[in-house]
């Protein structure tokens, strides 16, 4: 299989908006806005938080040099030895769960470049054969982001710049994906919004704040404990089914930046694009927080509706969850199947 060179390209505070389906999602989002105000108006801040509160943060929930100057790995360093004997007690039953949404092959509104494949068939042999291509990043592949992938006044995690590690032509020097090669093996934790507030799924713009979190914690009788991964479930695939395609998704509030921090997540994911809502100035704010300060890895549109039925019928909401990413050197993220061990 050949494959295709992940690109970056740096925008407004030096947010790398990948592939373009960042930049539709933050478009619809900002539009609704500017709908508010009239066309042509600027975007309004349907955020509790500001951009000159969330350049604060930048720094004062900085991980940078937390495991010294030259770490690439970021927060999975939380993820220790005695960590992943912990998440390994979590597989009682031996069900398994996949996280990973089935390629779209369809164009789309949330699929601008869908998944291709070209099978060969070699019918004297009885081989087949095939040529895959996708471009991961944005809001239709399951994946999972690299440190290198967003940079934030041109510098990456730990103070890493932009500029010198990054380009089209080599990709990362620093902090590509290669990091996380020997695999993910931690506690897996499920937000499930939706089923704390009774309904299927989330709707479109919807936000999820601190307190729903804390609010689901205490309905399912646990806490995020440091070295979790945690997924937002938001009803994004469920509502597709349902009601077909759109692009305006429910996720975190930008305020919520501060909670990753404090419980010392080491990996963060949703079945969407992890943002909802619009910070004039300062876009993709949840992505920044995570990956440029905190050095925490994000799981983009993630499958969490077999999670959901499953962790429900077991009323067990964490588990263990094993994940690896595809070691492509110098890669701005990987496509991924995460694993939910039960």
């Amino acid at each position: 299989m050949k494959a295709q060179r992940s690109r970056s390209w740096i925008a407004g505070l030096g947010v790398a908006l990948a592939c373009g389906m960042y930049a539709t999602a933050l478009a619809g989002q900002q539009g609704q806005g500017a709908g508010r105000q009239g066309l042509g108006a600027p975007p309004v801040n349907d955020s509790r938080t500001t951009k000159e509160e969330l350049d604060r943060w930048m720094k004062e929930l900085s991980n940078w040099g937390r495991w010294g100057k030259d770490d690439q790995l970021g927060a999975p360093n939380l993820i220790t030895a005695a960590k992943r004997k912990q998440a390994l007690a979590l597989a009682r039953t031996g069900e398994t769960v996949s996280l990973s949404h089935d390629a779209i092959l369809e164009k789309a509104v949330d699929a601008a470049t869908p998944f291709e494949h070209q099978t060969t068939v070699m019918a004297e042999r009885g081989i087949a054969v095939e040529r895959q291509q996708v471009s991961f990043h944005g809001s239709t592949f399951s994946h999972l982001d690299a440190l290198c992938h967003i940079a934030y006044q041109g510098q990456l995690y730990n103070g890493v710049p932009f500029k010198d590690v990054v380009s089209e032509r080599d990709g990362c020097a620093k902090l590509g994906i290669t990091g996380l090669k020997s695999g993910i093996v931690t506690r897996g934790v499920l937000l499930d919004i939706p089923r704390l507030r009774g309904v299927p799924y989330l709707e479109p713009g919807t936000h999820v704040y601190i307190e729903d979190v804390e609010a689901w914690e205490k309905k399912a009788g646990f806490k995020v404990e440091p070295g979790d991964a945690i997924f937002l479930r938001t009803g994004r695939w469920a509502r597709r089914a349902r009601m077909g395609p759109y692009a305006n998704f429910a996720g975190f509030d930008a305020s919520f930046a501060p909670f990753i921090k404090r419980r010392d997540v080491a990996l963060i994911g949703s079945d969407a694009v992890l943002d909802a809502g619009n910070v004039p100035g300062f876009p993709l704010a949840v992505h920044t927080v995570a990956l440029v300060a905190l050095g925490v890895n994000i799981f983009d549109n993630v499958d969490l509706e077999a999670l959901a039925e499953t962790a429900a019928r077991l009323k067990r909401w964490e588990f263990l969850l094993v994940a690896g990413p595809i070691p492509v050197p110098s890669g701005t993220g990987s496509v991924i199947n995460p694993i939910a061990i039960f």
